[in-house]
């Protein structure tokens, strides 16, 4: 199949241009004004951004949690990526306490199998990792394109790890080119803090919020990257909600230490206040780490202009208000954690950062595509727009409007985290790989048009899959 876009404004993180694609297959072969070659498929782009693909590091397809299961599997969770612009996303595989790696590995491959609409890689949760299962890691790494690991400081008994366990994973991966991604909170303290809540008769879901205070996400924050730079490793942070953990990255950062940061949507766009809607309403925004006080949006902001937050994922792990949400109506700890947005990733960020005059057209490409790229292995094949690239690509119309809604998303779930918001900026085509996917807005893929994607290592030193930008410190703030 070959496939020529023409006449649109071509945005990658450095550029910005008029010009036509031509795709050839499921790769771009050129880019160019005026390109003449014959087409199967011609698509105007005019009066269009022509972007990179999205790619979301930070999704929870089909995850056990509490008693219940995310409402998005592989299909419905990268259907509802693909109409909002995504085309890859980076999945968690957990594996369970004295659980094989490899076994959970293979879990999570039989869950995505066959069901995806755009293409995928994992992160594996490693929960437990003796001397003996180490070399299980570095199999991940070097023969499955499993790169990135993820650990808890949170959920004492279910998640969390220790320090110890936290420092040698951290070895492996700063020896063979991987990334740790850091869940950082002090949740043994958290603990004791909602035992007190609960015997005061404090249930309601605020007091989610109100027991998981900034300065215990600050000190894991502080503490994950402590760690890092005693393994020599670099150090992601996922979902930093609050000004108060991000002193603690720009302080990193200014030393020169290879310490990253994602936040996202939810902690841009949302707020304590949601908390406290009535009729359980508030259990819709319990998620972890919880909304903040409104404040902490501006900050997350300058951290994300001046490159101290260099990625917005959503952490979409979404569960529905009935059945699922309720299950904590009379004790907010069992509330299911998460909420929906994967399919509204890049156009609340493009309405709130591009049209609200926080980043520039190009910024907003780095931190939804090109930088995840970068960072997790799959950088130049994704995230840019270039010869040689996935075809991945979305035309993107920044001038219409769209009111979000669980009436017309297309995520599982019965509620919108972002229920009546409007947009400007709205993924109209999508091209997975050269395959159109969304056409005009309209679902035209099937299931199983994605496929897993074994990611690269990460050389911060050589540069060749993390810029010079992303590495140096934001020594100037304001």
């Amino acid at each position: 199949m070959k496939t020529l876009i023409k006449n649109g404004r071509i945005v990658t993180a450095v550029d910005d241009y008029l010009g036509d694609i031509f795709i050839d297959g499921e790769t771009i072969s050129a880019v160019g004004k005026n390109l003449t070659m014959a087409a199967d498929k011609t698509i105007d782009a005019k009066d269009k951004l022509v972007i990179p693909g999205g790619i979301d590091a930070h999704t929870h397809m089909d995850m056990p949690f509490g008693g219940t299961v995310s409402a998005d599997d592989f299909r419905t969770g990268t259907l509802a990526a693909a109409h909002g612009g995504t085309t890859t996303i980076v999945d968690f595989a957990i594996q369970t306490k004295g659980q094989s790696i490899m076994e959970a590995l293979d879990t999570w491959h039989e869950k995505a199998a066959g069901k995806t609409a755009i293409d995928y890689g994992f992160h594996m949760i490693v929960t437990d990792l003796p001397h003996d299962r180490v070399g299980e890691l570095k199999r991940l790494i070097n023969t499955e394109g499993v790169t990135s690991f993820k650990m808890f400081m949170a959920y004492p008994g279910v998640l969390l790890v220790d320090d110890a366990t936290i420092y040698r994973a951290m070895s492996v991966a700063g020896e063979h080119g991987a990334l740790v991604c850091m869940h950082a909170e002090n949740g043994v303290v958290i603990n004791e803090i909602i035992d007190r809540a609960i015997k005061e008769g404090k249930t309601g879901p605020k007091f989610h919020a109100l027991t998981r205070p900034t300065k215990a996400e600050a000190e894991g924050v502080n503490r994950s990257i402590a760690l890092a730079e005693m393994a020599g490793s670099p150090v992601y942070i996922v979902h930093l909600s609050c000004y108060d953990a991000l002193r603690k990255v720009q302080e990193a950062r200014d030393l020169g230490i290879p310490a990253f940061a994602e936040t996202c949507p939810q902690y841009l766009f949302l707020d304590y206040s949601y908390y406290e809607k009535e009729n359980f309403e508030g259990a819709k925004y319990v998620m972890t780490p919880p909304l903040r006080e409104k404040w902490n949006q501006d900050e997350l902001w300058t951290g994300l202009r001046m490159n101290d937050l260099q990625v917005i994922s959503t952490d979409h792990c979404p569960f529905c208000f009935k059945e699922q949400k309720e299950l904590g109506k009379d004790d907010f700890r069992k509330i299911p954690n998460g909420g929906p947005g994967v399919e509204h990733r890049m156009s609340l960020v493009y309405n709130g950062g591009v049209v609200g005059g926080r980043i520039s057209v190009n910024r907003f490409v780095e931190i939804t595509s090109t930088n995840p790229a970068k960072l997790f292995g799959l950088f130049p094949k994704k995230g840019t727009i270039a010869p040689g690239s996935d075809a991945d690509i979305v035309i993107f119309d920044p001038s219409k409007k769209q009111k979000i809604s669980a009436s017309t998303h297309h995520m599982n779930v019965d509620y919108s985290c972002y229920e009546g918001f409007e947009v400007q900026g709205v993924s109209e085509t999508v091209l997975s790989r050269g395959k159109v996917v969304i056409e005009n807005g309209k679902y035209v893929g099937k299931a199983g048009d994605g496929k897993f994607i074994k990611r690269s290592t990460i050389d911060l030193n050589s540069g060749r899959s993390s810029s010079e930008q992303m590495r140096e410190p934001a020594l100037a703030r304001r």
